[in-house]
């Protein structure tokens, strides 16, 4: 843990200088990565300030969690893919209008190719 306190120190200062880079500590987390029950706090400091302590953060996009577990990841990109399909449904909806008289028409949507073939298909094209 000093190793990691030392190169912190490095990297807020004399490093920060020579790659003439602004580092700004309050958007920084500090996550042990591990599966085992930790008691004792990551007590970092970056240019002065307390890196706060977190169970998970996102990086590039993929949220990374503590104890390694992509639970949170998927549940994100569950809720994207809900959110897309809602949207796309209610833009369909608005677009294709079914008649009541039409009980057993079908609405399909070719999701990677929306070609010719794309549209309403009623009971009797099967």
């Amino acid at each position: 843990m000093e190793k990691i306190q030392k190169d912190l120190d490095r990297l807020g200062g004399e490093w920060a200088v020579e790659n003439a880079m602004k580092i700004n500590p309050s958007e920084s987390k500090a996550i042990r990565f591990t599966r085992a029950r930790v008691k004792h706090p990551l007590n970092y400091s970056l240019m002065g300030t307390l890196i706060p302590e977190a169970n998970s953060c996102k990086y590039l996009g993929i949220i990374l969690h503590g104890d390694l577990s992509w639970a949170d990841q998927v549940n994100c990109a569950v809720r994207k893919a809900w959110k897309a399909l809602h949207f796309t449904v209610r833009i369909l909806k608005r677009v294709i209008v079914i008649p009541k008289a039409w009980p057993t028409c079908h609405l399909y949507v070719r999701f990677l190719n929306m070609g010719p073939r794309a549209g309403i298909r009623t009971g009797s094209d099967k």
